[in-house]
């Protein structure tokens, strides 16, 4: 029998066995790789990892030369469209929307995309996260582009979505006690009205209580107050007590960027990671995208307080920045997860990044492996939310499963699947991801949304977004010297 005779976007009824070339098995406490093994999986746990299973089962699937993965875990997930584009290589960022203009706030601030295009942007992103082996995702999106913070109609959306689609994920809309605004050119001022932060920290934890358990457990919950220079003392404390009473984690961006690191100094006299020390705001259930910026200080409170660094590397590795390092993290004893946090949402090429800026960072090659990228990306997720049943494969955890296909790996001969895996491949090999034992995504494709529409649609909206971009940057200019071309346009005349 093969992954077609599945029903896409059901359970299977009975007992099922996967049989492949290796299995990233889960024993002694860590990932062991075990060769022409098989995983039986019943309703939505793992029965057995091992050898051929000896019991009795529905069906029996030969997958053949792929790796049998636990599902990633992306701990910072795009689920909007992603706009970093805008101020990487066509900068500055801050004349690019990437903040608001004086003369936005001026017109408002106003939304700009409506509740049906934001109730699509994440579904769209949900797809695309099932798409590259993701089966456990804590959405992130901008909010540069927001009146203000994320609202409980787009996230009820979302809820949906993830039910619809069978995505594991956090959800909790985002909000902040204020923005940053570019006053002229280059100068970036924070603004604050606390009293509309802590209104969206009511309709958090509102959302929290309504939401979480829903669709089998699929729909948990989190508090995501957006970025440190856009928090107050009073609704970081509120959100960390929360957070305890709800028993629910917490994501707040924090040591990520230049920008941040002067607003907090201008604001508080030190770092965020200190500030938040000094009332008592750093835990275990925090976890802090990115630390590329994280002082010796700030990561050692970070171990101290058993705070999850979220590691995306891709997207600072874009505008030449890195993590310094990854090696020096784990050394700390610091917690290290994973997160796409850009498009597209593929973790293995995160993985492959996150190796090769550890090693221009300095780290040895057996210091930063391709394993310990993947242990991060498995188990260092699953320990940020405190979730011994995710990130691997073994008796008792839930049946999150990421199928790759080796025989598409691009580098030949193979020499270990792990490193193939993160060194010679994408996450297109993705062929097949189960989550609670549903087989959420089969060779691209999702039950519930056809993906070559919603690419077209995605990029409609993307279009629509940059044509109003001239009303949002400083001296409005035509959006051609915002965002001009890489190469100049065609004459139409010939050569020759």
């Amino acid at each position: 029998m093969t992954l077609s005779a599945l029903t896409l976007g059901k359970r299977p009824a009975g007992r099922t066995a996967l049989s492949a070339r290796w299995i990233v098995a889960h024993q002694a406490g860590g990932h062991r790789l075990l060769e022409n093994g098989e995983v039986v999986i019943e309703g939505d746990r793992i029965l057995h990892v091992g050898p051929r299973f000896g019991g009795e089962v529905a069906r029996r699937i030969d997958l053949g030369e792929v790796l049998v993965s636990p599902g990633l875990i992306d701990l910072d997930a795009l689920s909007d469209l992603d706009t970093t584009t805008l101020g990487v290589d066509c900068g500055p960022a801050w004349a690019k929307g990437r903040v608001w203009p004086e003369s936005y706030v001026a017109r408002g601030p106003y939304e700009m995309y409506t509740p049906e295009e934001l109730a699509f942007q994440k579904r769209f992103g949900f797809a695309q996260l099932l798409c590259n082996g993701i089966t456990s995702a804590l959405p992130i999106a901008s909010l540069f582009y927001r009146e203000w913070g994320e609202t409980v109609a787009e996230f009820e959306a979302a809820a949906e979505a993830a039910g619809a689609l069978g995505l594991r994920v956090w959800l909790g809309p985002a909000y902040r006690a204020g923005g940053m605004v570019c006053t002229a050119p280059g100068v970036l001022e924070p603004r604050f009205d606390e009293g509309r932060g802590l209104s969206g920290l009511a309709d958090a934890i509102a959302f929290v209580k309504a939401q979480a358990g829903r669709f089998g457990g699929l729909v948990q919950g989190m508090l995501a107050p957006d970025r440190v220079e856009t928090c107050t003392e009073a609704l970081v404390r509120r959100t960390m007590d929360a957070a305890r009473d709800l028993d629910v984690p917490v994501r707040l961006h924090m040591a990520q960027g230049r920008m941040e690191r002067d607003t907090v100094q201008a604001l508080h006299g030190t770092t965020a990671p200190q500030w938040l020390a000094g009332f008592g705001a750093l835990n275990d259930r925090l976890i802090a995208p990115h630390a590329v910026q994280a002082t010796e200080t700030d990561l050692a409170l970070y171990a101290d307080h058993g705070v999850t660094v979220a590691h995306c590397p891709l997207v600072f590795a874009r505008t030449g920045e890195m993590l310094r390092s990854f090696a020096r993290l784990r050394r700390m004893g610091i917690r290290i997860g994973m997160g796409t946090d850009t498009a597209p949402p593929d973790m293995v090429l995160n993985m492959a990044v996150a190796v090769m800026m550890a090693r221009a960072a300095g780290d040895g090659l057996t210091e930063t492996a391709p394993e310990h990228v993947f242990d991060a990306a498995t188990i260092g997720g699953a320990e940020a939310l405190h979730r011994p049943d995710l990130g691997r494969l073994e008796a008792g955890a839930k049946a999150d499963i990421a199928v790759f296909d080796m025989a598409d790996a691009l580098m030949a001969p193979r020499v270990d699947p792990i490193r193939t895996l993160i060194l010679g491949a994408t996450g297109r090999v993705t062929r097949a991801v189960f989550v609670d034992g549903r087989l959420s995504m089969r060779d691209g494709e999702v039950a519930g949304i056809d993906m070559a529409e919603a690419r077209r649609r995605a990029q409609v909206q993307f279009d629509g977004l940059v044509s109003r971009y001239p009303d949002r940057t400083w001296g409005h200019p035509p959006v051609a010297a915002i965002f001009p071309p890489a190469y100049p346009a065609w004459t139409g005349e010939g050569v020759g």
